[in-house]
């Protein structure tokens, strides 16, 4: 499969996770591939202006172990000797290629989450998480909604506030997600995870519940999504979303630590109170793991 996708493809499908100097070779690959076929490494270091090391680090992004693999696959590709594959870009804005390696796969991985992360920072509003904190502290009940992969982290949600002694639910049925909104009052608060933030059944959840009166709270990358028109508090995990053949894969980190950042704030709003309740929770599941041996 190494050698499937033509080496041109392959070019324009890392280019923008290069360096400025690496996007200069990619240029001058792109522009001039008949005479790159017939340059060495450092004859394109010179035409290009940059180091030879710069050309071995873009010839590694594409996965060739070297110049010489790189120029090989450009010659072939030019000769007619392998089938045109046309390149189709089905993973969307997600850096996974064809030719990665299976062990570089943990630091992609990690480099990937700690970027959304770090994108989500930007976007997210301490001030929100306040409000957002203290309308979770103080209700009467809490509803959460969320459909698909968004249950990961609502289903996360639904566990440490129970944890915490709240009083809170969530419905795996779309339709009793909305007919639970309706039930709500103004002591209530129900909480919508979206990310896209324009799923129709979780919106009409939120919306739902809005117009009995509760508070709304709305996780969500967007912070002018449409479910946000619903939400008294919109805690924004930013726009970014990585997909696989259309399915989110890493939008749900950003999700969970907001998830985590709920839960600790929640803690420190009343230390005492929380703690003890926690203890609590631990102490009624305390029998259920088997004892370690030593």
């Amino acid at each position: 499969m190494r050698h499937e996708i033509q080496v041109l493809d392959r070019v324009k499908s890392v280019y923008a996770s290069l360096r400025p100097s690496e996007q200069r070779v990619a240029d001058h690959v792109l522009n001039h591939p008949e005479e790159c076929t017939r340059c060495t490494i450092s004859e394109l270091a010179e035409q290009v202006g940059v180091s030879q090391p710069t050309v071995v680090r873009f010839v590694q992004a594409m996965g060739f172990d070297g110049y010489r693999s790189f120029k090989y696959c450009l010659l072939r590709d030019r000769s007619g000797s392998a089938p045109r594959q046309p390149y189709f870009n089905h993973l969307g804005d997600f850096d996974l290629k064809p030719w990665d390696r299976l062990e570089e796969l943990p630091l992609k991985e990690t480099r990937i989450a700690g970027g959304l992360l770090e994108n989500a920072l930007k976007a997210f509003s301490v001030e929100d998480l306040s409000r957002a904190v203290r309308m979770l502290a103080t209700a009467r009940t809490i509803d959460i909604y969320g459909v698909e992969n968004s249950f990961t982290p609502a289903g996360d949600l639904l566990t440490k506030l129970t944890y915490l002694g709240l009083n809170c639910r969530m419905h795996t049925d779309a339709y009793l997600q909305q007919i639970s909104a309706a039930h709500l009052g103004v002591a209530d608060v129900a909480v919508a995870v979206s990310h896209s933030g324009c799923s129709a059944d979780t919106v009409k959840a939120l919306r739902q519940a809005r117009k009995a009166g509760a508070g709304t709270i709305a996780i969500t990358g967007l912070r002018d999504s449409l479910i946000a028109k619903y939400a008294d508090v919109c805690l924004s995990t930013g726009e970014q979303e990585l997909s696989i053949y259309g399915t989110a894969i890493f939008s749900r980190i950003p999700d969970l630590a907001v998830v985590n950042l709920l839960y600790m704030g929640i803690i420190q709003s009343d230390y005492e109170r929380f703690s003890r309740n926690l203890d609590k929770s631990g102490a009624v599941i305390a029998d259920r793991t088997y004892p370690v041996k030593p």
